[in-house]
């Protein structure tokens, strides 16, 4: 399996960062993410940033979630708990920086590459994006509460729950529609779209922006329920290990409730 890479390069006020494995549809490992979380570390600390743009290499997809063949070496339900707070203390320290985030979304941006994408500030997409959290379909798993917050109030409760619940992917124009995206550009015009973007952003103030996010962030955290409980009870199912080999298999799964 290739490791894959995610690479930072500055360029002035802003900082581009590439999700690199093209091969997977830049499908995370556990390398990624720890290369994503030391890049918003070095980030956090570079004064002369003042805006980040992250982008899926290829064309094909921003993210397309977590590489599931790691999911082979989980050992019980803890393995699960831990895999969570993993994402989740990734995808905060993403969701914290002082500077606005923007998505460039082509192609796939599911599970955890959706929720790369929704810690992020302004979203813009090609047509051919699709966005969704497919579990009940494909692995039976679950999500963090945090995870679960930002995509409610990213999206609305029922199309979160249509995504989650249904399994339901969404095209590029109903995200739209719904805010979740701020512009649908074709793909000849999404490097242009994606520059102007990012350059209006830099020449704004800053303070404002910074103490801004941080609200917003402290808004959406707090009273956030303890959902321990429900994460070790999923990954310690049957069904998750059933979801795991089928995917693997490239099969469908036969679901036990189990």
């Amino acid at each position: 399996m290739s490791e894959g890479v995610v690479s930072l390069h500055i360029d002035g006020a802003v900082a581009r960062v590439l999700f690199d494995r093209p091969s997977a549809r830049n499908a995370m490992t556990w390398a990624m993410y720890q290369q994503l979380g030391a890049i918003c570390e070095r980030l956090g600390n570079e004064a002369d940033v003042r805006v980040v743009c992250l982008r899926g290499a290829g064309g094909e997809a921003f993210v397309a979630g977590t590489d599931i063949e790691q999911f082979k070496s989980f050992e019980d339900d803890q393995a699960g708990v831990d895999y969570e707070w993993r994402i989740d203390a990734g995808v905060a320290r993403l969701e914290a920086l002082p500077v606005p985030t923007v998505a460039v979304i082509e192609g796939w941006a599911v599970g955890g590459g959706l929720a790369i994408a929704t810690a992020c500030d302004i979203r813009i997409a090609t047509p051919c994006a699709r966005l969704g959290v497919p579990i009940a379909r494909t692995l039976g798993n679950c999500l963090s509460a945090a995870n679960l917050a930002r995509l409610v109030a990213a999206f609305g409760r029922p199309r979160v729950q249509r995504m989650l619940i249904g399994a339901e992917i969404l095209t590029a124009e109903e995200a739209l529609a719904c805010g979740y995206l701020a512009q649908v550009v074709v793909a000849g015009e999404v490097d242009a779209a994606a520059t102007a973007l990012c350059e209006r952003l830099a020449s704004l103030a800053p303070i404002t922006q910074a103490v801004t996010k941080e609200a917003l962030r402290r808004l959406l955290q707090q009273n956030l329920p303890d959902v321990h409980d429900l994460i070790l009870r999923t990954y310690g199912s049957e069904d998750f290990r059933e979801g795991v080999k089928a995917f693997t298999e490239r099969r469908s799964p036969v679901w036990k409730g189990r």
